[in-house]
């Protein structure tokens, strides 16, 4: 997902005489921005699902869209009506991957009537609440939104993988829009900096209320009072930046689970021996109290030695891995077919080492039939494992891996047990400081990709969404 800002209509020192008005739930409306034919227009026929009655494509759409608006007009208190200009539009894709929207506020605000940080800005439907007025200029949405209208459909963007249309949470192999909404729709309500992550620059030399709550954890200096130069290094910090309100915080310990962890260890492990980072499967068992361990052996069928275990495995792999845990390469096919080949194969656990330099992050993926314990790791950590795995036996290494969790530790938090951001080492504008990192257990909507693990909601007891933008005025 991309959750890109879109150009800002900046507006500052506001003298607005109007009194807040009485708090009460929010209305959320949906401004139709596509032209006849196309979009929430398109006539396409199509048959109901999942709750949605929709028999076009372009009303099915406009239904999913609606229904995730109620989600947090349900959830908000605003004495002023958000308007959403929404829109499906092509967007960038390929047949392996895609952009599925983005969103964002569609006007900033500062120095207006009750506004709690002056010289702050304001995404345009929080500061109309906190002022009691809309402040959004006349004929404009609070929030823009552009979602894929090519996803699935075209076979050069994803086909097979579009939008799941239905509103119960029921997806399957597909891509839940319902899900993908309520996320852009938090990046719009404030989920989201206005200081440029790849710079450090602050419009007109004002912070955003978000960077009031982002902490470096390694120096407790918050962001909103670094130096530009301070904010860029911290924007590439991979665990260094936390958030610090006082909502998020108190809900951490109620929603995350004890990290994840791999161990290494054994007579032949050598340099590599030590805890790594994990990122967890969406796709069987969780990695729990009582650790799965055996000695790592890796799925070596390309040249240069790696193992991407796409196909069933042949008879010198599948001796390898039985009754070991498997090392394979990320890559050509997806996390489940790799899970699903090695557990026949024998394995009891799987480890994918990335492709790329990055953070570690998840696998998606869904198969019920998958009973071994899967973690990726970083594309460093594969590596040094496989430096270790060198001297092996076609049935032995020496080298033990140990799938479990640390029980001193929240997944995705610092030392405070402050959740962390997502600020991987090379920056993604537009993902990076504006949402939770990866390493959460389970996963949260605002990570930056969509999981297939997530539900329908935004607040607790199930999600930090909405405590965050609690944080920051709402």
């Amino acid at each position: 997902m991309k959750a890109s800002k879109f150009p800002l209509r900046i507006a500052a020192a506001l003298a607005l005489s109007s009194a807040a008005l009485a708090v009460q739930a929010a209305t959320v409306t949906i401004v139709n921005q596509n032209a006849p034919g196309i979009g929430f227009n398109d006539p396409t026929p199509v048959t109901p699902v999942g709750g949605n009655p929709g028999t076009t494509l372009g009303a099915q759409r406009l239904y999913a869209f609606q229904h995730a608006a109620n989600v947090w007009a349900s959830t908000l208190t605003s004495g002023v009506p958000i308007r959403i200009g929404a829109s499906f539009v092509p967007l960038s894709c390929t047949a392996n991957s895609a952009v599925l929207g983005s969103a964002g506020a569609n006007e900033i605000w500062s120095d207006f009537t009750n506004v709690p940080r002056p010289n702050t800005w304001y995404p345009s439907a929080l500061a109309s609440k906190l002022a009691g007025t809309d402040l959004a200029t006349p004929g404009e949405p609070h929030i823009i939104s552009r979602f894929n209208s090519r996803l699935g459909l075209f076979p050069d963007c994803m086909p097979g993988s579009g939008f799941y249309l239905g509103v119960d949470n029921n997806a399957g192999g597909q891509i839940d829009l319902v899900t993908v909404l309520l996320h852009e729709m938090a990046h719009g309500l404030g989920f989201q900096t206005f200081t440029d992550d790849e710079t450090g620059a602050q419009i007109n030399g004002m912070p955003s209320v978000w960077d009031h709550f982002l902490v470096d954890n390694r120096t407790e200096r918050p962001w909103a009072g670094m130096s530009e130069a301070e904010r860029v290094a911290s924007a590439i910090s991979g665990n260094g930046l936390s958030w610090n309100g006082p909502n998020v915080t108190a809900a951490v310990p109620q929603l995350l689970d004890p990290r994840s962890r791999l161990t290494v260890s054994g007579s032949a492990a050598g340099n590599a021996a030590g805890d790594y980072a994990v990122g967890d499967a969406s796709f069987g068992p969780p990695l729990g109290a009582n650790a799965v361990s055996g000695q790592l052996m890796p799925v070596a069928e390309q040249a240069d030695g790696t193992g991407l275990a796409c196909n069933p495995l042949n008879e010198p792999n599948a001796l390898a891995v039985r009754g070991n845990i498997a090392l394979v390469s990320r890559g050509s096919c997806d996390f489940v077919s790799k899970a699903r080949n090695v557990q026949a194969a024998g394995a009891i656990g799987m480890i994918v080492a990335d492709n790329a330099p990055g953070e570690p992050t998840g696998m998606s993926g869904d198969d019920p039939g998958i009973t071994i314990p899967s973690v990726r790791i970083t594309q460093e950590a594969g590596a040094a494992l496989r430096a270790a795995l060198q001297a092996r036996s076609p049935t032995a290494s020496g080298v033990v891996a140990s799938l479990g969790i640390d029980p001193t530790r929240l997944s995705g938090t610092d030392a405070r047990r402050r959740i962390l951001m997502y600020t991987p080492t090379t920056n993604e504008p537009g993902s990076s400081v504006s949402h939770f990192t990866t390493e959460a257990k389970p996963n949260r909507l605002m990570e930056p990709s969509i999981n297939s693990d997530l539900s329908h909601t935004v607040g607790l007891p199930n999600d930090l969404t909405y405590p965050l933008l609690q944080d920051i005025g709402w």
